[in-house]
C-alpha cells in the first residue's frame, strides 16, 4: 500500500538527500550547512515518531518540506519583493532602492582591490572619505563633511564628541522616538551628555532656551520631528532664532535634520523640506541626515558643517567603530555624483524618479496589473486614486497623489488569505488593506513586466 509508513531503517542518508537535484538547488540558494541541518532535523523528528511518512523514504520527497522548515525557522532571507504599499522608502522593505548604474560601483568595489585608503600619488596612506567629503561640500556648501553607518550613529557620535559630561537643552516637542524604540533621550544618555528639557510638548519659545543655558551647556540641539507633526496651539523656535541664541553664548547649533533632501521637493509636488545647505545658511554649525531616506542612497549617516567640529568628530575613537565600509562608500559616492547634475538626478536616483512619475504612467501600470489579476476567481479588481507617502519619518503627514489597483472579496477571510498568498509569490508582492480592499500602489510597480508575470500566478 502506498500510504504505508516505511520502517525507520529505510531513512536515506543526508548525503543521498543532498544529491537530489531539487535539494541541491535549495542548498545553493539557502546555504549547504543550513539545508544539512534542516535534513537532520526532519529525520530526527521521524526517528522520534518511530516510523517514517512515505515521503521521507526517498530523497525526492524532501525539497518542499526543507524549504518550508527553513522559511519557518530561519526566514526567507534577503529575498526581493514588490513594494506596493504606497510607502516609498519603507523601513521594513529596505528603504531606498538604488539604480543599476549605482550598484555597478558597489560590484566593482566588492570584486576588485581599490584605492580605499591608499594614495596613488604618494604611495602612502590615503583618506577613505576624501571623495565623498568633497561631493558633500559641493552639494551643501559646508566647510567639512564626514560619514558614518547611519544617522542614529551620526547623532550619537556628534553628541559624544561635543557634549560628553555636559548639558544639552532640547525642546520637549522634539524628544523623538523612531522605529525600533530609538529614543533621543536614550541616545543622549549613551552619548554621555545630560538632557535639559525646555518648553512644553506643543509650545517652546526662545526664552526657554535662554533660561536653560548655563556654564555646563555644551550646545543647542534641534531635532527633526520624525513620523509626527504638532499642530494647533503650537509654537516652535526656528533654527535661525536657535542659532542666534547659541552664537550669543558661544555655543554651536547642532541639527538632526533626519531625512536630508538635497533637492527642492516642490518640483515633485511635495512640501519644501529644508536642505542641509539651507540649514547651514540659517546658522546651523553641524547638520546630520540620512543617506537612505530623501537622499535615495545607501544607509549612511552624514555630518556636514564647520571644519573644526567635523575634525573633532573624526578624532573621536568611536568614529572607526561607526565608519562606512568600502561598498557603502562606493554607493554613496555614486549617489552624490548623480546630484551634481540637478537636471538629470531623477534619472539616476530611483526614489526621485518615482516621485517624478506622471499620472499617465501610473494609470498605464494600473491597467497592466489589473489585467494580470483578471483570472482571480471571486475577486473584484478595479483601479482607483490613492495616496502614497515617503515613509521612514520623511515629511510626516504629507502624501503624494498616486494610483492603485484594488482587489475586493465577499469575505474578510478571503481578502486576508489573498494578501497572504501574494506574500508567498516569488518575488513576494506586498500591498496594504484599507476600507476592506487590498490596495496595490503603482509607484512600486517596477519592473512592470516581472510584476505582471508574478501576479498571473496568484490564486
Amino acid at each position: 500500500m502506498t500510504d504505508a509508513k516505511p520502517p525507520v531503517r529505510r531513512l536515506p542518508s543526508v548525503e543521498r538527500v543532498l544529491r537530489d537535484p531539487a535539494v541541491g538547488a535549495l542548498a545553493r540558494r539557502r546555504g549547504l550547512a543550513t539545508v544539512k541541518a534542516a535534513v537532520r532535523a526532519l529525520q530526527e523528528q521521524a526517528r522520534a515518531s518511530g516510523a517514517l511518512p512515505s515521503w521521507a523514504a526517498a530523497p525526492s520527497g524532501y525539497a518542499p518540506r526543507l524549504a518550508e522548515r527553513i522559511a519557518k525557522h530561519v526566514g526567507h532571507g534577503f529575498t526581493p519583493v514588490f513594494n506596493l504599499t504606497g510607502v516609498l522608502a519603507h523601513s521594513n522593505l529596505g528603504r531606498s532602492a538604488l539604480s543599476a548604474r549605482t550598484t555597478q560601483a558597489a560590484l566593482l568595489a566588492a570584486t576588485r582591490p581599490l584605492a580605499l585608503e591608499y594614495d596613488l600619488a604618494t604611495g602612502g596612506r590615503g583618506d577613505r572619505e576624501r571623495i565623498v567629503a568633497h561631493r558633500l561640500r559641493l552639494l551643501t556648501g559646508a566647510e567639512a563633511a564626514t560619514v558614518v553607518n547611519n544617522n542614529a550613529a551620526a547623532v550619537l557620535l556628534a553628541l559624544n564628541t561635543l557634549a560628553s559630561q555636559r548639558e544639552v537643552p532640547v525642546s520637549r516637542g522634539e524628544l523623538i522616538e523612531i522605529g525600533g524604540s530609538f529614543r533621543l533621550p536614550d541616545v543622549m544618555e549613551r552619548a554621555g551628555c545630560r538632557l535639559r528639557e525646555v518648553g512644553t510638548t506643543n509650545r517652546t519659545h526662545p526664552s526657554d532656551y535662554e533660561q536653560a543655558i548655563g556654564p555646563d551647556t555644551a550646545l543647542l540641539f534641534k531635532a527633526h520631528p520624525s513620523n509626527y507633526r504638532v499642530d494647533g496651539f503650537a509654537a516652535a523656535v526656528s533654527l535661525r532664532e536657535l542659532a542666534a541664541i547659541a552664537h550669543r553664548h558661544g555655543l554651536p547649533a547642532v541639527v538632526d535634520s533626519g531625512s536630508g533632501a538635497l533637492v527642492d521637493l516642490r518640483r515633485f509636488g511635495l512640501p519644501h523640506e529644508p536642505t542641509p545647505g539651507e540649514l547651514l545658511a540659517a546658522g546651523a554649525d553641524l547638520v546630520m541626515f540620512s543617506g537612505d531616506k530623501l537622499l535615495g542612497g545607501p544607509q549612511a549617516g552624514i555630518l556636514v558643517g564647520r571644519e573644526a567640529l567635523v575634525a573633532r568628530i573624526n578624532a573621536n575613537p568611536m568614529k572607526r567603530a561607526l565608519r562606512l565600509d568600502k561598498i557603502a562608500l562606493a554607493l554613496l559616492d555614486e549617489t552624490l555624483k548623480a546630484y551634481e547634475n540637478e537636471q538629470t538626478v531623477a534619472e539616476h536616483v530611483p526614489l526621485l524618479g518615482n516621485l517624478a512619475l506622471a499620472m499617465s504612467e501610473l494609470e498605464r501600470r494600473a491597467a497592466v496589473v489589473a489585467d494580470a489579476l483578471a483570472h482571480v476567481e471571486d475577486a473584484t479588481v478595479a483601479t482607483a486614486c490613492s495616496q502614497a507617502r515617503l515613509g521612514s519619518g520623511a515629511l510626516p503627514g504629507q502624501t503624494l497623489e498616486s494610483r492603485a489597483v484594488t482587489i475586493a472579496f465577499a469575505s474578510g477571510a478571503r481578502l486576508r488569505g489573498f494578501q497572504a498568498a501574494l506574500r508567498q509569490l516569488r518575488p513576494a508582492v506586498i500591498g496594504r488593506i484599507a476600507q476592506d480592499k487590498l490596495l496595490l500602489d503603482m509607484r512600486g510597480a517596477e519592473p512592470l513586466e516581472e510584476l505582471a508575470r508574478t501576479l498571473r500566478n496568484a490564486r
